[in-house]
């Protein structure tokens, strides 16, 4: 079956940079969109970033300039470089597999805590 591991996430003080790394396995990787999602205590899951198979990117608008989501189909691994971490951007990050026509696939997440 389908498994999304996330690793990477921890603790880092403001202005600090963490690097998220989603395996996948089970699935044909390079026909999926890949996205990050993120979930703060008593907020709702939303999206950080996603990559088209096409390579295409978009971004949240409060972490543009900051997060580059990058993918290897070669390592079946998807990124997510954040730079100039905020503790606005404490959440736990999870990683989101889709194609048409198919229910999406979650990892179990990551937590990433920016604090000093």
């Amino acid at each position: 079956q389908v498994q999304l591991v996330e690793s990477g996430g921890g603790l880092v003080q403001p202005g600090g940079s963490l690097r998220l790394s989603c395996a996948a396995s089970g699935m044909i990787f390079n026909i999926h969109t890949m996205g990050w999602y993120r979930q703060a205590p008593g907020e709702q899951r939303e999206l950080v970033a996603g990559i088209t198979t096409d390579g295409n990117t978009n971004y949240a608008n409060s972490v543009k300039g900051r997060f580059t989501i990058s993918r290897d189909n070669d390592k079946n691994t998807v990124y997510l470089q954040m730079n100039s971490l905020k503790p606005g951007d404490t959440a736990v990050y999870y990683c989101n597999a889709r194609r048409p026509k198919y229910s999406p696939n979650w990892g179990q997440g990551t937590q990433v805590t920016v604090s000093s």
